[in-house]
């Protein structure tokens, strides 16, 4: 009896085990194929240069999605006034996402915003002045401008551009520069 029982208890760790890990590797498997689904919306401004200069960038977007830009980042973090944009670009190029709205979005909206960044790391957050879009969402080479803060388009980009393999320094900080 005392075999019987500790075979059956030994069977059960071990088939508890082995579902825990199938269940994370499917969980894994699934992550790994909405990464690699496009996201709706987004465009792609591939081979931008990345060089430091203290000169002033003229970009041709705005906010930019990459290119020259100053020698010390953007800390990552949530910003209610506009932050420079060389500082910007260079955060973006440690893989961080910047999350920018027009100055006049709504404060729900903003709020919104604020609350979809919380503290999570290599996040940037900040209005744009003359920023064409309500709401745009920009990685390194990649950006994408919707309409309204609730655009569930906004987190799947974060969840897929924030470190991503578009990333030219991943896993650099996005702390230790400088406020806005």
């Amino acid at each position: 009896m005392i075999y019987g029982t500790g075979g059956v208890v030994v069977a059960s760790i071990i088939a508890a085990t082995a579902f825990v890990v199938v269940g994370e590797v499917q969980k894994q498997e699934t992550a790994k194929a909405e990464a690699a689904r496009p996201v709706e919306g987004v465009q792609d401004f591939p081979d931008q240069s990345r060089n430091h200069t203290r000169e002033a960038v003229s970009y041709p977007r705005n906010p930019p999605t990459g290119g020259d830009h100053a020698p010390v980042w953007t800390n990552c973090g949530i910003y209610t006034t506009p932050v420079e944009a060389t500082r910007a670009v260079h955060s973006l190029e440690h893989g961080a996402v910047w999350l920018s709205y027009r100055p006049d979005l709504p404060k729900d909206q903003v709020a919104e915003l604020t609350s979809l960044a919380g503290a999570q790391d290599y996040l940037l957050l900040s209005p744009v002045t003359d920023q064409t879009s309500r709401v745009t969402a920009t990685a390194w080479g990649k950006q994408l401008s919707v309409d309204s803060s609730s655009d569930e388009r906004i987190a799947t980009f974060i969840k897929k551009y924030r470190q991503g393999p578009q990333t030219p320094e991943p896993g650099a900080v996005c702390t230790g520069g400088v406020q806005g």
